[in-house]
């Protein structure tokens, strides 16, 4: 059953899109990350173009994050008054972010910017997550007293603030600054950020990892609604019909992604979590490397 996509201006079969929309959901509601870092690449194998995949896709992780914050919030796992100063930079962000789309769009590079960005964040920060979580679960394995966390330099930075559900007195200039990196990256490759945000709230941030999941979904679900409207009203690439359809497999998927992740530790879920981004990394590495099958094409006017 094929359904017609008016702005990705191409149909596919409903219960791909269906399969594709729940299963990034699972993984919204297991992980914390909004699974655009795995839907965008998705839309685009599947032959949506790149920058419908982008703004499409951020539509699509709205859903399944509200739908992951209702189930942690139940459990008392959100740090709301780290989420809001997270969503302030998140919003300015983002909102830089489209204008940057757009601009990149109008040089005829943004295919291309998009594909290299999510070769380089994501082989970068799966390869480092994959590595410190191995060790990690090495670790415990062993005999002796467990390791102490380090604070580094930026927990130094002015205008501390008490976080109690996380346990935490940092500067507030740490999670805007990684609000703003994550809303600019909303923008330009359609993803909730939380490939960044989850390791940067564990590693620079300090935060519980219990705590960390329904906070990076709270923050996702208004960088990437700020996302959405301002690409459908500046750069009109928001296909709704396609976005309903992610929209309903997200929301169902959140849900069992939550009680699956809530019995399995941190350190499981940050190794699973890293073979998921290094196994998309190398798959848009390969398409970008790999001759195309027609060198040469005649595009009729």
């Amino acid at each position: 059953m094929h359904v017609s996509l008016p702005i990705a201006g191409t149909s596919i079969n409903i219960f791909i899109l269906l399969g594709m929309g729940g299963g990034v959901g699972f993984l919204s509601g297991l992980f914390g990350v909004g699974g655009g870092f795995l839907m965008t690449p998705l839309l685009i194998f599947v032959g949506i173009p790149a920058p419908v995949a982008v703004a499409t896709g951020a539509n699509q992780i709205v859903a399944s994050s509200v739908s992951g914050v209702l189930a942690h919030w139940r459990r008392g796992n959100v740090d709301f008054p780290m989420g809001l100063i997270l969503l302030a930079g998140g919003v300015v962000g983002s909102s830089f972010g489209v204008w940057l789309f757009s601009l990149l769009q109008q040089l005829g590079q943004i295919d291309l910017v998009i594909k290299l960005s999510y070769v380089v964040f994501l082989g970068i920060i799966g390869g480092l997550m994959f590595v410190e979580s191995v060790g990690a679960l090495l670790r415990r394995g062993r005999a002796g007293p467990p390791r102490r966390r380090q604070h580094n330099r930026l927990q130094g930075l002015p205008f501390k603030m008490r976080f109690r559900k996380s346990r935490l007195y940092i500067s507030a200039l740490l999670p805007l600054a990684v609000g703003f990196v994550v809303g600019v990256l909303a923008a330009i490759m359609g993803v909730g950020g939380g490939f960044v945000m989850v390791p940067a709230m564990i590693y620079l941030i300090g935060m519980p990892t219990s705590v960390m999941v329904g906070t990076s979904l709270f923050q996702i679900i208004f960088v990437t609604a700020n996302t959405t409207f301002l690409q459908a009203t500046m750069n009109h690439t928001v296909d709704i019909v396609l976005a309903v359809i992610l929209l309903i497999g997200g929301v169902i998927g959140a849900q069992f992604g939550a009680r699956v992740g809530a019995k399995l530790n941190g350190e499981q879920l940050r190794v699973l979590l890293a073979l998921m981004v290094i196994a998309v990394c190398v798959k848009l590495g390969y398409e970008l490397v790999i001759p195309p099958a027609d060198l040469y094409s005649i595009h009729g006017g």
